[in-house]
């Protein structure tokens, strides 16, 4: 960047600003609380948390981690995650979050196009961070399984604990809101995921706006159930109670027999949410003493309101916008089922397929327009081909995503890019798990969809044109390569081999048709 970027709204500050003023002003204010499934849990005021991460990032000078340098944190959540993650960003490290759930060629991939120098990993990750990323120069691995005892051997692996520091050891360096803060690698139309770029002044805009957003304040509980390695259990959640200087809970995953001991032990009253978390708590009774008065998910005002006695506010967002472009208004009447009003700080636009505006009641593609290394994204790291192309020649922002502008003025989701899919919450690129088919021998062409699923949402389904000779046993080898390459939730529900696939102009795959045709049997089927 040069001497034209703009005067952000943190000018002389980074992470250290805020960890370091809240550990002044809320010293003895519970800050992050961990609440394991096995185990012993802990609680970390503000000041000792500060103390913890500074210990951390000295321990990371101390072993030659350099301001910029990269590290991967490969990590379930933990009390581990969050300390790793922000203490990384602390000592000026960047810290690339990558999803638990990948699989070894995933993982070689983030490691390698990172250059990350070393890794922060748990036991039951060591061996396969060591498969797929010999060259780091060091590995660390924490004591337990998320609370659980280890069931694999990390004899071999320095501990977690060796990474600590005398606070007064570490170097000066300006409060430079412009460095880097973290990589995120997020599916897009692209065979790899893109590694998201975000400044420390991005997580400084993203702990401010989303605390504003969800009208957080410093009594507020959140409960963070979501992975830590995602923007919304970061941004929407940790980052969030971080500057509000309230508590976050963290558990090390979202259970719904749990959700409602662990939310009234703890006097939980904020939570983010995604649709699939909803679902699976309408089982469960809902406490008549719950202190919850807020709950984020997708959509503002759903009909579950009432059945759970809780506002839920409505928004969007991606890992390139930070925090929400659209939400819904704390302490107001919000259209049931929208997606929210422009956020504060983004320009939204509304286009036609000819680029054109789209009127109240048409459906059209989604951009925003933003402050890049603010409230957008700086880059994608090594990608400048990825990063020009995500915006429009006027500076937008291109989501992807296809909404309606109603004639009350919130926002509806539409659609999505007709290449992705939302398995569970997660982001999934169609042509991640084409790349993976298509080098299994006997597929000659595949193409990829989203078949609706009662719990997740939407899972993968593939139709597979076979090479001639090339059927035998090719639906079980192509589940094989799905499983050594991607993460579960990328895998295949259904392999279909077909003689042909249905074409639209230029000979493109319709993949709208292969999409109706899997809804028409799903709505066919006799109910289960």
């Amino acid at each position: 960047m040069n001497d034209t970027r703009p005067i952000t709204p943190f000018e002389g500050m980074d992470i250290r600003t805020l960890v370091d003023m809240q550990a002044r002003l809320r010293a003895d204010h519970p800050f992050l609380v961990w609440e394991p499934f096995e185990g012993e849990g802990r609680t970390w005021t503000f000041a000792e948390f500060a103390e913890t991460v500074r210990r951390f990032a000295a321990g990371l000078q101390a072993r030659g981690v350099t301001p910029g340098a990269r590290v991967l944190v490969h990590l379930d959540n933990c009390a581990e995650s969050v300390i790793a993650w922000l203490g990384c960003a602390y000592a000026g490290a960047v810290p690339v979050t990558t999803n638990a759930r990948a699989a070894e060629d995933e993982l070689a991939y983030f490691a390698e196009h990172s250059k990350s120098v070393g890794a922060i990993t748990q036991p039951k990750f060591a061996a396969l961070v060591a498969r797929a990323a010999p060259q780091l120069g060091w590995t660390v691995v924490s004591a337990t399984d998320n609370g659980a005892p280890p069931q694999d051997d990390v004899s071999g692996f320095e501990p977690f604990a060796a990474i600590d520091g005398d606070p007064a050891s570490l170097a000066e360096r300006p409060h430079d809101p412009w460095s880097p803060f973290g990589i995120q690698y997020t599916s897009g139309t692209t065979a790899r995921p893109k590694a998201v770029l975000w400044t420390h002044a991005n997580a400084l805009w993203g702990a401010k706006m989303c605390a504003t957003n969800e009208g957080l304040q410093p009594a507020d509980v959140h409960l963070v159930h979501l992975p830590l390695f995602h923007t919304n259990a970061q941004s929407y959640s940790v980052l969030a109670s971080l500057w509000a200087g309230g508590t976050a809970v963290l558990v090390p995953r979202f259970s719904a027999s749990r959700f409602w001991p662990v939310s009234l032990r703890h006097g939980a009253t904020w939570t983010s949410l995604v649709p699939f978390c909803v679902k699976a708590l309408m089982g469960f009774p809902v406490p008549e003493n719950h202190s919850y008065r807020l709950w984020g998910n997708a959509i503002c005002a759903p009909p579950t309101d009432a059945h759970f006695r809780v506002q839920t506010i409505g928004w969007w967002g991606m890992t390139e916008t930070i925090t929400h472009g659209t939400v819904g208004i704390v302490g107001h009447d919000n259209a049931p089922l929208s997606m929210g009003r422009p956020a504060p700080g983004y320009e939204i636009h509304v286009r036609r397929e000819d680029g054109q505006p789209a009127g109240p009641g048409e459906v059209g593609d989604l951009l925003v327009r933003g402050v890049r290394g603010v409230s957008l994204f700086l880059e994608y790291a090594s990608n400048p081909e990825a990063t020009a192309a995500a915006f429009t020649e006027d500076g937008l922002f291109i989501t992807g995503d296809r909404v309606m502008r109603g004639l009350d003025g919130w926002f509806y989701f539409a659609d999505r890019s007709k290449d992705m899919l939302k398995v569970g919450g997660e982001n999934v690129a169609a042509s991640e798990i084409e790349r993976v088919i298509l080098t299994v021998p006997g597929v000659a062409e595949v193409a990829v969809v989203a078949m609706r699923h009662a719990m997740l949402d939407e899972v993968p389904a593939a139709f597979v044109i076979p090479a001639p000779d090339g059927a035998e046993a090719l639906e079980e080898r192509i589940m094989a390569a799905c499983a050594r390459a991607l993460a579960s939730f990328k895998q295949p529900h259904l392999v279909r081999l077909v003689d042909s696939l249905p074409r639209s102009t230029l000979e493109k795959v319709a993949k709208a048709e292969l999409r109706a045709m899997l809804a028409a049997e799903t709505e066919a089927a006799p109910a289960s």
